[in-house]
Formats: C-alpha cells, structure tokens, sequence
C-alpha cells in the first residue's frame, strides 16, 4: 500500500509478505515521538506526558505481520493527538480564537479533557502552558488525522474485497488500577464490542475464550466497550467487524518508570498465540461459507 508515503514520519504499515488472513490489526496510542515544539508547549516533564500512552502495544502485537496481517501503527504520541476521537472534538477553552462552527465542543470527551487535541494527561494533569492557536489544531488533524484514518480504511477496504469480511483489532493498554464497577475486581483484558454492534458475538466470545484459557482474566464492554475507532469502521452486517482489546498495563510495565517489566516476553508471546487462535477461529468458522461475511 502507499500509505507511508510522506507519512511514514508519522505512522507507518507493517505488512506480511502476502496477507493470508481477514485481519486488521491497529495500534494508534502507542506512538513514541514526542515533537520538540509540543514538548515546548507542555509544562510537563518528559514522563508525566508520557502517562496516557499505551506503552509498546505496537511491540506486543508486532508478531501480526508474520500471522498474515498488517499492523498500522501511530509514531506520533496520543498527548499530541488522538485519532481515536471523532476529527472535530475540540474544547474551545484550550485555543486562542473561536473555533469553526462544525467543531463537536460538547461531548463528554471534550468535557474530560480528552478530545482530539487532548487538554489533560492521567489524572488531570494539564498538558499545556498556554492557549493553542486555532490553526495549530487544524494542521494535526489535516497533517496527521486524516492521513492515519485514510489509510486505516483503505486497509480495511483491501482485506474486504481480498476475503469478503474484514476483522478490525484495536489495540490499547489500561491503568493497572482499573476496577470492575462494584467489585474488587482487576482485568487482565477488556474487549469491547460497542455492546456487541461493532462485531459479531462470536468474535467477542471467541477472543474471551482464549485469553481465559492462557489463565488471564477477561471481561466485556465494561469499562471500556470502544471508542472512536471501534465504533466507526464495526458495521457486522457488511462483514465488516471491529473489536478493542485492553491490557492492563501493570502486567508488562512499571507504571511509575514506564520501564518493560521482565514479564513483557510472556505477555507478547500470549498475545501473538491470541492472534493466531483468532485467525484459526476465523478460517474454522467461516468455512468458506462466508458466515461472518453478512450476519
């Protein structure tokens, strides 16, 4: 694909040889490159801004390309900007000038401090000194946004006509301190499904399955049932399916270094096992009878 043409600076495409399976596998919060003007901007030091990012994701699921299936990956960070936010979420107290009259200013992601251009890193820790010119937002959304969001479809689109369906895997990491509502209860995973319209049931079980089976503890939708990403390109009865996938963080990294932890092989060895019992599934299941093609 010419996806990283001119934009491999700030994303890029891993890709098998030959694409041999439906799957999509994205990881658009794990980027690294913290541009020196932003870190100017920023009266955090250089790991408090780090705080958000799902650390190494793009490493623990880098096995994709060698299962058959292309791995999109973001370089730039998700305190710079988040593509799993609509375009246009934008709060206007973080910018020197009114906004265009078709930006979303109120949703309960600009409200957290969480939109496109994000306010706040963790636990509301402000990411900026100062207001951002209004051009400066439209430039990252026009520059890097679009581009990263073009290029997710076009890779989607490819493995549809290629396989009739297309299995979009969003992949994300959570505080280790995320609790079941209610309980005591620490997830090793999440998956969501947009309570169950981004993707067939069967996947979702599926994926559950195998996680319990490597002994860790999984759980559905809650609370984390997908954002943006998941929600925009999952449409099952096309044969177009989307699941995020969550792991909690303290499994394979020092929270408060943001170091690997020594255990960071096992976790990326179960997950490149996850991937091919996914892919498994999938040939099994469909059969070539197209049985998720059009649910």
């Amino acid at each position: 694909m010419d996806c990283n043409a001119g934009d491999f600076e700030h994303f890029e495409v891993r890709e098998p040889a030959t694409q041999t399976v439906p799957f999509v596998f994205n990881s658009p919060h794990s980027g690294s490159f913290y541009p020196p003007e932003f870190l100017a901007e920023s009266g955090l030091d250089s790991l408090a801004i780090r705080r958000s990012a799902d650390h190494y994701v793009d490493e623990l699921f880098a096995d994709a390309p060698e299962l058959g299936a292309p791995l999109l990956l973001a370089h730039f960070p998700r305190a710079y900007l988040d593509v799993n936010r609509e375009p246009y979420e934008l709060d206007p107290r973080m910018f020197d000038g009114p906004l265009p009259p078709f930006v979303n200013i109120g949703s309960m992601r600009v409200a957290g401090g969480l939109g496109t251009i994000p306010r706040i890193v963790a636990e509301n820790m402000e990411i900026y000194r100062r207001r951002l010119p209004v051009d400066e937002a439209m430039s990252r959304i026009e520059t890097i946004y679009k581009p990263y969001h073009a290029c997710l479809r076009k890779l989607i689109a490819r493995t549809h006509a290629r396989f009739g369906l297309a299995i979009l895997i969003d992949c994300h990491s959570m505080p280790g301190n995320i609790r079941l509502s209610g309980s005591d209860v620490r997830p090793d995973f999440i998956i969501g499904d947009r309570y169950g319209t981004s993707a067939s049931a069967e996947l979702s079980r599926a994926a559950m399955q195998f996680l319990d089976g490597m002994g860790f503890s999984a759980v559905r939708n809650k609370p984390y049932a997908g954002g943006f990403i998941t929600e925009h390109y999952g449409r099952p009865v096309r044969g177009l399916h989307a699941l995020q996938i969550e792991i909690n963080r303290a499994l394979y990294v020092d929270e408060m270094t943001l170091a690997r932890r020594p255990e960071f092989p096992v976790i990326a060895a179960a997950l490149s096992t996850f991937m091919r019992q996914m892919a498994d599934f999938v040939v099994d299941f469909a059969g070539g009878d197209s049985a998720l093609a059009a649910e």
